[in-house]
C-alpha cells in the first residue's frame, strides 16, 4: 500500500514538473523560443555542444553547407586534440561559478543519448571516433526526414517516443545535460 502511494506521488510530481517546464514563459518551454529544444541561443539553456558546433550561423537549422562541413565542425569539440570526441566533450559545460553537483542518472549513471549523437556514433560507445567523425555528414543525412537537404530543429532533436508535445509544439523539457528527456539508450 505504501509503495503504491509513494509511486503515485512520484508520478504526480514528475507530471507537475514536466507541465511547469513546458509552459511558454518558462525556461525550456517551446521549441524555437529561448532555451527550447535544440537549445537555441539568445536565452535559456545553451545549445548542446554538438548542435552548436554544426549550426555555425546559429539560426537553428543545420544547412546543406554546414552538413557538408560536419566533420571539420565536430573536431572543434575535441578539446584534448586526440582526434576523438569523447562523452565528456559532448556534454555542455557548466557556467563559471555554478557549484551544482554533477547530475547522475538513476539507471547506473548512463545518460540517454540524443538522436543526433546516436546517428553519428555508429558503434554506440558514446564516443565519436575518427571514422565516425569522417562519416558524420553522410550519417546526419539520415535525420533529414523531409528531404530538404538540411536539418531543422525538429530533425535535430525530435520528440522522444511517447514524450511531451502536442498541439502548439511544446518541447521536451530536457535535463541538466541539455538533452531532451526520455530518449532510449543506444541500441533500444
Amino acid at each position: 500500500m505504501k509503495t503504491g502511494i509513494i509511486l503515485a506521488l512520484v508520478l504526480a510530481l514528475g507530471a507537475l514538473v514536466s507541465f511547469a517546464q513546458g509552459q511558454p514563459g518558462s525556461p525550456g518551454g517551446r521549441p524555437g523560443g529561448p532555451g527550447g529544444r535544440g537549445g537555441m541561443r539568445g536565452g535559456g539553456r545553451p545549445p548542446m555542444p554538438i548542435v552548436a558546433a554544426l549550426d555555425v550561423n546559429t539560426n537553428g537549422v543545420v544547412e546543406a553547407a554546414e552538413l557538408a562541413n560536419a566533420s571539420k565542425a565536430l573536431l572543434k569539440l575535441d578539446k584534448d586534440g586526440d582526434g576523438i570526441v569523447n562523452a565528456t566533450e559532448l556534454q555542455p559545460q557548466r557556467p563559471a561559478g555554478n557549484q551544482q553537483q554533477q547530475f547522475t542518472p538513476p539507471d547506473g549513471g548512463k545518460r540517454p543519448s540524443p538522436p543526433i549523437v546516436i546517428t553519428i556514433d555508429a558503434d554506440g560507445d558514446g564516443t565519436l571516433s575518427t571514422s565516425e567523425i569522417a562519416n558524420a555528414a553522410t550519417a546526419l543525412k539520415a535525420l533529414d526526414t523531409d528531404g530538404d537537404g538540411q536539418l531543422n530543429r525538429e530533425e535535430l532533436m525530435p520528440r522522444p517516443p511517447g514524450g511531451s508535445g502536442g498541439q502548439g509544439g511544446q518541447g521536451s523539457p530536457g535535463g541538466p545535460s541539455g538533452f531532451g528527456g526520455g530518449y532510449p539508450p543506444p541500441g533500444q
